[in-house]
């Protein structure tokens, strides 16, 4: 009888063993291998003073991703004087700044890191600055509106010109530095939170320094009106009304650009608003339309300092517009490349 009859009937080897088959063993469970942990791999940070090289601070177990406003912050707590704001930290003596944002571990740096420190000086807020740069030409141009004491001779004190173009220069004098302190308050958004202190004196004087000279000439007693009267100040009424109204439509599209407390850059496109479709030819419209602007206010008034510091300003705004649009190349590759920086098609 074969072995699978006696598995049938039941019966068992000669030799005694089980013709049933041993029931198959299960595999005994594998525990899961305990993931490894990666070892982090800390920096050392080195700062030095960028004119003496002298070691100022030393940093130990800096986490790779640790950006270089968190590095100011541990350095300010060994020099307590050095807030973060006041503080410029660069990989090279004499190179630029780097970004608070910047992340230790993406910079060309190696485990052992050294950075060089430049006292920035003390520093004031931004908004501290326009408020004061603005506040100084509204309040200095209505002293010689209102011919206060001791600027013109006393028989004109508190007197007003019989001029009314007079009166409407200072109506758009002070709407434009009115425009500017609300704007500074609740439009503008600042990629960089201070400014040097001793930069103060400087705009100051000249925002009113410029503020005085104009309004001594526009209000004195023996002011002109323009040659071509009526119609010249008119025409640079609507010139300066329309320029206004571009400038502040330029600010609402370049705060919508960037969220509140970040600093991302983005490319300005024209919106559904006609006054900023000059984005299509222009990078800093906002200086064109300040251009304008002050362009209206030297027709409307025919006067030599305002056709000054009208000039003046233009030259510091083309300044200002061509850093700003060398910017935007260097950083959009995508940048539209019909534009301008400050004058369509001609700077």
């Amino acid at each position: 009888m074969d072995a699978l009859a006696l598995e049938a009937s039941g019966k068992k080897l000669p030799n005694g063993a089980s013709t049933v088959p041993p029931a198959p063993s299960t595999p005994a469970k594998r525990k899961p291998a305990k993931k490894t942990k990666k070892a982090v791999v800390f920096f050392e940070v080195e700062i030095l003073d960028a004119k003496t090289k002298d070691k100022l601070c030393f940093l130990d177990k800096v986490e790779p991703n640790a950006t270089i406003g968190e590095i100011k912050s541990m350095f300010h707590k060994s020099h307590p004087q050095f807030y973060p704001a006041r503080q410029s930290i660069r990989l090279d003596p004499k190179g630029k700044s780097l970004k608070d944002e910047d992340v230790l571990q993406h910079l060309p740096v190696g485990t052992t890191a050294t950075f060089y420190f430049r006292d920035l000086g003390a520093q004031i807020s931004w908004v501290t600055v326009f408020l004061t740069e603005y506040t100084g030409p509204l309040v200095i141009y209505l002293m010689f509106y209102f011919r206060v004491p001791f600027i013109y001779a006393p028989k004109y004190d508190f007197t007003t010109s019989k001029h009314w173009v007079v009166h409407l220069a200072c109506m758009c004098h002070s709407f434009h530095y009115v425009k500017r302190l609300l704007e500074t308050l609740f439009v503008h958004r600042f990629s960089h939170g201070t400014m040097p202190l001793r930069n103060i004196f400087k705009n100051c004087t000249y925002y009113w320094g410029f503020a005085a000279w104009m309004a001594y000439y526009i209000n004195h007693p023996l002011y002109t009106p323009p040659i071509y009267g009526e119609q010249q100040i008119r025409l640079a009424l609507v010139v300066f009304l329309f320029c206004q109204i571009g400038n502040f439509s330029i600010h609402i599209a370049l705060r919508n650009l960037r969220p509140p407390g970040s600093k991302t850059r983005k490319i300005p496109y024209p919106t559904k608003n006609p006054f900023t479709w000059i984005f299509l030819l222009v990078s800093c419209p906002n200086y064109t339309y300040e251009l304008g602007s002050w362009l209206g206010f030297t027709l409307m008034t025919q006067c030599l300092p305002v056709a000054f510091f009208t000039l003046v300003g233009f030259i510091q705004m083309t300044v200002w517009a061509k850093g700003k649009h060398r910017s935007y190349l260097k950083e959009f590759r995508d940048y539209p490349p019909l534009r301008s920086p400050i004058l369509p098609f001609v700077l």
